[in-house]
């Protein structure tokens, strides 16, 4: 698809809830970690990016990943992946983005917010979440 067809908006993800020390990081086009960042003291964590969508909706984006003809996601790395190699951790979270509510994102393009995706960060047995994670809430953010 051209790009001319493609509209810029902005996504948040944030982790609410972070194990405490555990590195997070966006995964970069290369597959490399990108704006790592750690919780302190279990403040969330946020990173922004920017993604691309066109009608169907179909996205596009450095840090959008595809799964099949319609799924779209957002890796988080964490711990080792997201370049900590002393973590006890190797793990990735996916965030999909391929059902994002077409009334959120009209608003998102028409206002050029950002659309905020929130997810727990830490799993049930404590340790950092991973795998594809349900979202907390999806709303619109201000930039």
């Amino acid at each position: 698809m051209a790009k001319a067809d493609q509209i810029a908006i902005g996504l948040r993800i944030i982790i609410e809830q972070p194990v405490i020390g555990v590195r997070h990081s966006l995964q970069a086009k290369d597959d490399q970690p990108l704006d790592p960042k750690s919780s302190i003291d279990g403040e969330a964590l946020s990173f922004d990016l920017p993604i691309r969508v066109a009608p169907g909706p179909k996205f596009f984006g450095d840090h959008v990943r595809r799964e099949g003809p319609i799924r779209r996601f957002i890796y988080i790395r964490i711990g080792q992946l997201a370049g900590d190699p002393g973590s006890a951790w190797s793990r990735r979270m996916k965030i999909d983005i391929h059902d994002l509510d077409p009334t959120l994102l009209a608003q998102a393009i028409d206002t050029q917010g950002i659309i905020a995706i929130t997810v727990n960060g830490t799993g049930k047995d404590g340790t950092p979440a991973c795998a594809t994670l349900s979202p907390i809430r999806r709303q619109l953010a201000e930039r």
